[in-house]
């Protein structure tokens, strides 16, 4: 992944995202998902217009399954909003970028 985009991790999670200041949009995906193919570019937009005002991430669930069962992410793409640590939203399947903006802002 190019761009403004944050790769996150089983070893950065806490930091990047439960210890955020500014709300963070967490896509869970996996390389083999069609669907999570087609909202990339969705998820780049977004980090570069609302970088500074949001934190936009992605995690591989392929490679962290551990944070995957704690969210209990059953399908993908999911998009989790989290905001001082809590999840304040989260969808599930492409979403138009309209409506995920819409979550941050």
């Amino acid at each position: 992944m190019a761009g403004k985009v944050c790769i996150v991790n089983e070893q950065n999670w806490e930091q990047e995202v439960l210890n955020s200041d500014i709300p963070v949009l967490v896509d869970f995906w996996a390389p083999w998902c069609g669907p999570c193919r087609l909202i990339a570019p969705i998820i780049e937009e977004l980090a570069e217009e609302l970088e500074g005002k949001a934190k936009i991430c992605k995690l591989n669930t392929d490679e962290n399954p551990n944070i995957a069962m704690r969210y209990g992410i059953r399908a993908i793409p999911t998009i989790m909003v989290f905001k001082n640590g809590q999840i304040v939203d989260t969808k599930v399947g492409v979403q138009p970028k309209e409506v995920l903006k819409s979550l941050l802002v």
